[in-house]
């Protein structure tokens, strides 16, 4: 009941968000209609690029579980009809360039590296498994499944399914024969 009470006062628009639920810089945050958070759920948004309005948004119908974090710097977009299974990790940020042209070394301290952000995007009607970690610099393509305890460290196409670590493609839908068909390797 108190969830309820929390929800209907503090953001209208969802569903119902479980307690506890720790949000932090919530005026970087768009929340679509009718969300339904899990327990334990963490969104932090921090402003990391100059006149980004929202460095999380989150779509309509959107359905994240138990103990999930979202981490948004510079733009991280989960779109309509998600759902996220719990204990997931998706953060468009890093302490520490590790790629491009600057390099973080690895004698300085991670606490003292500049954070870097490369932008996340999840498209609509997608569905990330239990354990998930999808990375800074990613795109999940709409209608596509990331299987149990993936982590996400490359782009996956629409209408895929992938899965490992690192996460790769396995199954792609086939709309002529309506079934998911194996990739051959």
């Amino acid at each position: 009941m108190f969830s309820l009470i929390y929800t209907k006062l503090f953001f209208p628009q969802a569903r119902i968000i479980r307690l506890p639920f720790d949000i932090r810089n919530k005026n970087l945050i768009k929340i679509g209609k009718n969300f339904t958070s899990g327990f334990g759920c963490r969104l932090e948004a921090h402003a990391l690029i100059p006149d980004v309005k929202y460095s999380i948004e989150i779509g309509d119908n959107v359905q994240i579980n138990d103990y999930v974090h979202i981490a948004g710097g510079e733009r991280l977009v989960i779109g309509n009809n998600t759902l996220i299974a719990s204990k997931v990790f998706i953060s468009d940020i890093n302490h520490g360039a590790y790629s491009g042209p600057k390099h973080d070394s690895p004698l300085q301290p991670p606490n003292d590296r500049e954070l870097s952000t490369r932008p996340v995007f999840i498209d609509e009607n997608v569905w990330i498994g239990e354990g998930v970690c999808i990375m800074p610099g990613t795109t999940i393509g709409k209608g596509s499944i990331i299987g149990a305890l993936s982590v996400v460290t490359k782009d996956v196409p629409q209408n895929c399914i992938a899965v490992g670590n690192p996460a790769k493609v396995i199954k792609v839908y086939n709309f002529t024969s309506n079934v998911w068909e194996a990739v051959k390797s």
